[in-house]
């Protein structure tokens, strides 16, 4: 943390400086001139604009186009400018597979940010690696860096696999061992319920059953009825009006009094608490980066949220009603920072060189650091999975009160490696 008062330039020019801030190395804010006139460095944004996680997908477009401009307000990458190229996924596979095609073949990206929509990402990975191109998914689904992983897919985040390593242990010995697992059925519901259920049995607890529930469902209260009533704690794995569904039904059910709750910061995602008439009072929830500036309060987090246009608290927009998905939202800025570099440290040219960036980022460090704002981290160069330190928050008041933090080293702990990426052809 920065303790002196500075001018915001020279916070800027000290947190985008190269040497001590691993992650952002050669970058000043000082003018914009390029040092190279070998053209332009293309990333593409394969970006949920439209679609049923739109409200998501307008704050990674945000956020990414906040990180290109810094950048190149610095000198670029290597000293080349930035384009960044955004295609709308529509929140659907099929419509994003042909948009990555686009944003690889027509817009000539060489690396790309990829979709939040599990979905669409697994729709995304095989295209990527068929045309050679990296691609950091910001979903959730565990088989991009595992099953269906491949030398090209990287996370700097966390998936179904690394949350349920990290919290379940804590959940199990703090909420109780008889759990039921309620989710939506498809491709990140179905990952989240497979992950979760493995670690709390590996803490000593157990599943007595897992609900699926169909995406266009209104009514909940055919699928609540079906968690028994002997459940201790009640796993929901929602999103956006699946999710306020489910728990102002849950409430209007009383089944917030009578077991604890837990999920993923996806089920309340763009969502205040306070918006819901405290539907969600109460539930726990575990959270990539803390929504509120108070549980990771340093001059990174605090300029970060000044960039893309939230307040401190409650991650509402200035100005506006919408709530950014901040446990997620971050990613499609940082992976921008991670992708510099590793082109930098690698001194990536051309589309010939991509497997030294592949190397550069196999194992990469990142300091907390404006580039880096969720705080100091590594992608483990086996998997190519995100290592970050992880928090679990309580709904308090409409807040996101920070209850229990996991240090990176006892995720990765956690987290025997499955798969082996660094292997694979590049």
């Amino acid at each position: 943390m920065i303790h002196n008062r500075i001018s915001r330039r020279s916070f800027l020019e000290a947190a985008l400086a190269g040497g001590t801030l691993a992650g952002t190395a050669s970058v000043t804010i000082t003018k914009d001139l390029f040092a190279q006139a070998s053209g332009p460095i293309v990333i593409g944004h394969h970006c949920d604009l439209t679609g049923v996680i739109s409200s998501w997908g307008v704050w990674h477009d945000k956020a990414a186009r906040a990180a290109v401009d810094i950048i190149n307000k610095g000198g670029g990458i290597a000293g080349r400018k930035v384009e960044l190229v955004t295609e709308d996924t529509e929140s659907n596979p099929a419509s994003g597979a042909r948009k990555l095609r686009n944003l690889i073949q027509r817009s000539n990206a060489e690396f790309i940010v990829g979709s939040v929509h599990s979905g669409v990402m697994l729709a995304a990975l095989p295209i990527a690696s068929e045309l050679k191109t990296i691609y950091f998914s910001t979903g959730e689904a565990t088989e991009v860096t595992g099953s269906k992983g491949t030398r090209f897919s990287f996370r700097t985040g966390t998936d179904t696999y690394s949350i349920a390593a990290a919290s379940m242990p804590w959940c199990v010995e703090n909420f109780g061992k008889v759990w039921t697992i309620i989710y939506a059925d498809y491709a990140w519901g179905q990952s989240t319920n497979q992950e979760s259920k493995h670690f709390i049995e590996k803490a000593g607890g157990k599943v007595l059953t897992s609900i699926p529930v169909p995406l266009d469902t209104k009514d909940f209260v055919p699928y609540l009825a079906q968690i028994p009533a002997d459940s201790q704690v009640v796993l929901p794995a929602f999103i956006g009006s699946l999710s306020v569904a489910f728990y102002t039904q849950a409430q209007t059910m009383g089944l917030d009094k009578k077991v604890k709750m837990f999920s993923s910061s996806a089920s309340l995602e763009s969502i205040d608490p306070g918006d819901i008439q405290g539907a969600a009072e109460g539930v726990y929830f575990f959270e990539n980066f803390p929504r509120m500036l108070a549980h990771k309060n340093d001059e990174y987090h605090k300029e970060f949220n000044k960039l893309v246009g939230i307040d401190d608290v409650y991650c509402r927009e200035i100005g506006g009603t919408r709530v950014m998905d901040k446990s997620h939202g971050w990613q499609a800025w940082e992976d921008i920072f991670a992708i510099k570099q590793a082109i930098e440290a690698s001194g990536y040219k051309t589309r010939k060189d991509i497997e030294g960036v592949i190397r550069a980022l196999e194992g990469m460090q990142m300091a907390n650091s404006l580039g880096h704002p969720q705080g100091d981290k590594l992608i483990r160069k086996e998997d190519h999975a995100g290592i970050i330190d992880c928090y679990i928050s309580r709904v308090e008041n409409g807040k996101f009160e920070v209850k229990k933090r996991i240090p990176k080293e006892e995720l990765m702990a956690n987290m025997p490696l499955r798969h082996n990426l660094s292997t694979l052809p590049a």
